[in-house]
């Protein structure tokens, strides 16, 4: 048995299309997961699909609408039979300080980053539990851990994922459905590239403080995807998995 196999498997990926999404996307692909990626982009979705392979389907729903979302989980179903592996990746990010925030700024974060991954996983379940198990992946980020005074609500957003994730990992066992939460730290993306026009001191900053004296690639992604969403991992359930070089290990 090779437990790291996904050949059978169907994957969803919200932000599949680009940055660590699509890095995940990449390492379920090459473990032989037939993958739905789903976005808002209908341009950068077929990119990522045209890269994934003949496997691969783009979708295309704003996963913050519980009806598009479930509309989105039915078409999978019909395209593809059922959803084993469920990565709730689908994020955004307002860099202000709090007392700069507007409500509707907070509820943009939260509703993107949170209440999305709430909706895809309460779309998914009855299919999971309908076949005998399945995976769930959530994007924490190290700011689930650490914050800044530019980051309030998107590093609520992340907090609020990993208790999700053990919420679900707890009332979900009996189904057979593994949750898990990956941080990823510092990686090469277009969030963390607008970051750094703002901070020109950010680049160094990760450098000096990740013990790995790197940043990381959406490629660095694709062996947590691969893990969490195989047998593998079937004992491992309600984790936070930090993917960030040391630098959560450093001071």
């Amino acid at each position: 048995m090779d437990l790291f196999d996904l050949s059978n498997k169907v994957a969803i990926v919200t932000g599949g299309n680009g940055g660590i999404g699509l890095g995940m996307a990449r390492g379920l692909a090459a473990a032989g997961a037939t993958l739905a990626v789903v976005g808002r982009n209908a341009e950068k979705n077929q990119i990522a699909v045209d890269e994934l392979g003949a496997n691969a389907r783009a979708f295309v729903a704003d996963v913050t609408n519980a009806a598009e979302v479930d509309e989105m989980v039915s078409e999978v179903v019909k395209s593809f039979g059922g959803i084993d592996i469920l990565i709730n990746n689908a994020g955004t990010n307002i860099r202000k300080r709090p007392e700069d925030l507007s409500e509707s700024e907070w509820h943009h974060v939260l509703d993107t980053n949170l209440t999305s991954a709430f909706l895809c996983s309460k779309a998914c379940y009855p299919e999971m539990k309908r076949r005998g198990g399945g995976k769930i992946l959530n994007n924490g980020s190290m700011t689930s851990l650490f914050s800044s005074p530019w980051l309030t609500a998107y590093g609520s957003s992340k907090g609020g994922m990993v208790q999700f994730t053990r919420g679900l990992a707890t009332a979900w066992a009996e189904d057979n459905i593994q949750a898990n939460c990956f941080l990823p730290g510092w990686i090469d993306t277009d969030l963390t590239r607008r970051a750094r026009e703002q901070n020109p001191d950010l680049h160094q900053q990760v450098l000096t403080r990740t013990p790995a004296d790197r940043w990381g690639e959406i490629n660095d992604m694709s062996g947590i995807a691969v893990f969490l969403a195989s047998a593998a991992s079937d004992f491992v359930t309600g984790t936070a998995i930090p993917i960030d070089g040391g630098f959560s290990a450093s001071i």
